[in-house]
């Protein structure tokens, strides 16, 4: 694996250690392999067998539904259905309806896809155009069969995630249930319950996950990368880039880069990294259909230094505060919009000036759930109003501004994001959280021969 060489000497193709650079101190200095395709796709086929097992009846009972119907069409996805194919399916094809049924009596929930193909023995078909060409009529039959009582569709005002009926498939739904369609309702809870609740076997594997992405973090923020005085913002970003292709990784967003300098705004682009620069990273990797949100900072040592400023230190000291305030907020059943207001009363309480924008994290980036903030909105906004649930996790993202003494008193936006997982009870980071500054040193000399 030759072509991986640049990023494998970190240890993400195995279990060699990471780079010899400061880390924060919390991380773990280790990167795990990253699985070969077959093992991926069985892990998560497993995965998404448990939860249809368990979590589907669980969440249809508590929303008091008794049949669930998804339908979506080639390239025009459900974001629900989406996360129920199995791994070797990517998309659903042609039009794939999915259903689930409750039949109550504590017996299973059956469920099936009216499709020609059965999916991975997960979905049995129940659907064969020989003896019914009209999968909406098959469709209305299997309903018709049934007898639900209360059938939830993906059709929502208020999230993304449980809008994925599109307009034409919903009127032709309505056409097939005829005097069915009376029974229909929306699946808000039911969707975003899927969506958001992560299973212990999944939980097992999360802090890999954003281990993977910390450490890659680090070999960028590290003379492999970062030659001070040549390497540009741009540079970094397109090296994190290669970095995640290299791996067979996947990323949900394009990362960011800034400089932020004594006497200067935010920098990014074609400036030139610089001794005496801190940098920030917004950072995230796909894998195992998971997803991972970071940014950390990092300083570019001057000659003779041994550390970042303490004026610096002091801002990231801030913003570690900001996010006690925040993971000390949670409760479950508190919404989203009373967790912001309580953890910026308490961060304003110890003298932080703190933004708060954290968000549920797992299938998506910007996950199902309640936000927590917005950069731009620091008040109670509707898509805060979703209340917390056990077994969810989450992207702690905030900033505090800091006046650094050392940079004339400019006052500075220490930016910080670290995953994290709320099971009921309390808040913990997957990998630890930055609490010091990867440090950048200049680039060794190479000593010149006689």
């Amino acid at each position: 694996m030759r072509w991986l060489a640049g990023v494998a000497a970190f240890g993400l193709l195995g279990a060699a250690p990471a780079p010899a650079v400061d880390q924060a101190e919390t991380l773990s200095p280790l990167a795990p392999t990253v699985l070969p395709l077959r093992e991926q796709a069985r892990i998560r086929d497993a995965w998404l067998r448990e939860r249809l097992d368990t979590l589907v009846p669980r969440l249809m009972r508590e929303a008091g539904v008794d049949m669930w119907i998804l339908v979506a069409r080639e390239y025009a996805e459900d974001p629900v259905l989406a996360t129920m194919l199995d791994a070797e399916s990517f998309h659903a094809r042609r039009r794939t309806i999915l259903v689930f049924h409750d039949p109550g009596a504590g017996r299973p929930v059956e469920r099936l896809t009216v499709s020609r193909y059965g999916l991975a023995n997960l979905f049995p078909s129940a659907w064969n155009p020989d003896e019914e060409p009209d999968q909406w009529k098959r469709l209305g039959q299997i309903v018709a069969a049934r007898r639900p009582k209360r059938i939830a569709i993906n059709i929502s005002p208020d999230s993304a995630f449980a809008d994925g009926l599109t307009k034409s498939q919903y009127d032709e739904l309505r056409t097939a249930l005829s005097d069915n369609a009376k029974r229909l309702v929306p699946a808000d809870r039911l969707a975003i319950g899927w969506l958001e609740t992560r299973t212990p076997a999944e939980m097992a594997r999360y802090p890999e996950i954003v281990r993977i992405a910390h450490a890659i973090i680090a070999q960028g923020f590290s003379t492999h990368a970062v030659t001070p005085g040549r390497t540009t913002a741009d540079d970094l970003v397109w090296w994190y880039r290669e970095a995640i292709a290299g791996l067979r990784l996947a990323t949900w967003f394009q990362p960011s880069v800034a400089i932020f300098r004594r006497g200067a705004g935010e920098l990014g682009g074609n400036e030139v990294i610089r001794p005496g620069d801190m940098l920030w990273v917004d950072f995230g990797i796909t894998y195992l259909g998971l997803n991972t949100d970071t940014q950390h900072l990092a300083y570019v040592l001057r000659p003779g230094e041994r550390g970042a400023p303490e004026g610096l230190r002091a801002g990231m000291a801030a913003a570690n505060g900001v996010q006690d305030a925040v993971t000390a907020a949670f409760r479950t059943g508190r919404t989203g919009n009373q967790i912001l207001v309580a953890a910026r009363e308490a961060a304003i309480a110890r003298g932080l000036k703190p933004t708060i924008y954290s968000h549920p994290i797992g299938f998506h980036g910007h996950a199902a759930g309640s936000a927590i903030g917005f950069w731009d909105d620091q008040q109670p906004s509707p898509r805060g109003m979703h209340a917390l649930r056990p077994m969810t996790a989450w992207s702690i993202e905030l900033s505090a501004a800091h006046a650094v003494p050392e940079w004339d008193g400019q006052v500075v936006p220490f930016r910080l994001e670290e995953d994290a997982w709320f099971d009921g009870i309390g808040v913990r980071y997957l990998d630890g959280r930055q609490t010091r500054f990867h440090l950048i040193r200049a680039a060794a000399r190479k000593k010149r021969g006689r």
